[in-house]
């Protein structure tokens, strides 16, 4: 067996060397190729409130600014000082899977309404920007039938989170409510995934944390201490990050998925109703009839 040469160990090495390159730079390609694919998990089959105890939802059919006719979910709140809360789901799923969420809203007598999100049980693909032209049809239909933006809580969980600040920062709304939020979507993937460039190479990128000192509203910010999904230290780099009035409640022995239990029900509920109605009332919601439950 003849030795092997310094020349030839060099050579091999530097064969070695390419072809792991070659393959990390496919690799690096396919994600990018497909990353809608890893970043959104949307049931295609279309939520019917029916089906999922929420009756009382009706659909709203707006059309966005290029040009998709989606349908959100809306029940009006029952008494002129109740708020609406607008609610955008995380990125997998669809709207009935967080029914539990949104029935104690309804039973307090607050208005809902629940973000159709395109390739969510409507047309079109998930985007950034598509999500926001999504959530700013629903809104803008609702300001068109004369609700002010006060009337509004915005209600962001997971994925959503980075919507709902988005929307935050172009609607004078009442509060912002945000459950498990990141500071922007390749921090995350970068936390996850040190060896792949998140921030160069994911185009979606919900940069929560650049936008939040231009949010002016009451936020109040919930996260499982053991998020392994969504870290917790972003939630708290996103607190730190608000504006005041803001409140954080991190709570230990949570995951991302089992975070919303009956104490943070409450929580949320406590959150709203200390909210200031005046200005609400001053809108001119008081000239409209209250809606009979």
């Amino acid at each position: 067996m003849k030795p092997i040469t310094k020349k030839h160990f060099i050579r091999r090495t530097l064969g070695w060397i390419i072809t792991l390159s070659t393959i990390y730079v496919v690799f690096i390609l396919a994600l990018g190729a497909m990353q809608g694919k890893f970043l959104y998990f949307p049931d295609r089959v279309k939520f019917v409130p029916d089906q999922w105890a929420l009756k009382e939802m009706q659909p709203l059919i707006a059309t966005t600014e290029d040009g998709l006719t989606l349908t959100s979910w809306y029940y009006p709140p029952k008494k002129p000082d109740k708020f609406t809360i607008v609610f955008f789901q995380g990125n997998a799923g669809h709207l009935g899977y967080r029914n539990y969420k949104v029935r104690p809203w309804l039973s307090a007598g607050y208005g809902v309404l629940m973000i159709g999100y395109r390739g969510f049980g409507n047309p079109g693909t998930p985007s950034e920007e598509g999500l926001y032209m999504d959530a700013r049809a629903a809104i803008d239909s609702l300001r068109a039938k004369g609700l002010p933006d006060k009337a509004f809580v915005f209600y962001g969980e997971s994925l959503g989170t980075g919507v709902a600040t988005q929307m935050a920062t172009e609607y004078d709304a009442s509060g912002l409510i945000l459950e498990s939020p990141y500071t922007s979507i390749p921090d995350v993937a970068a936390a996850r995934y040190p060896m792949v460039p998140a921030h160069l190479l994911l185009r979606d990128k919900y940069d929560s944390l650049s936008k939040i000192k231009d949010v002016h509203m009451p936020l109040l910010i919930m996260h499982g201490e053991r998020d392994q999904v969504i870290p917790v230290k972003f939630g708290h780099m996103l607190l730190d990050a608000a504006n005041e009035p803001k409140q954080g409640e991190f709570i230990p022995n949570a995951d991302h998925n089992d975070v919303y239990d009956m104490r943070i029900q409450q929580l949320v509920l406590n959150f709203i109703d200390k909210l200031p109605t005046d200005p609400l009332l001053q809108s001119g919601l008081k000239k409209q009839e209250p809606v009979k439950p």
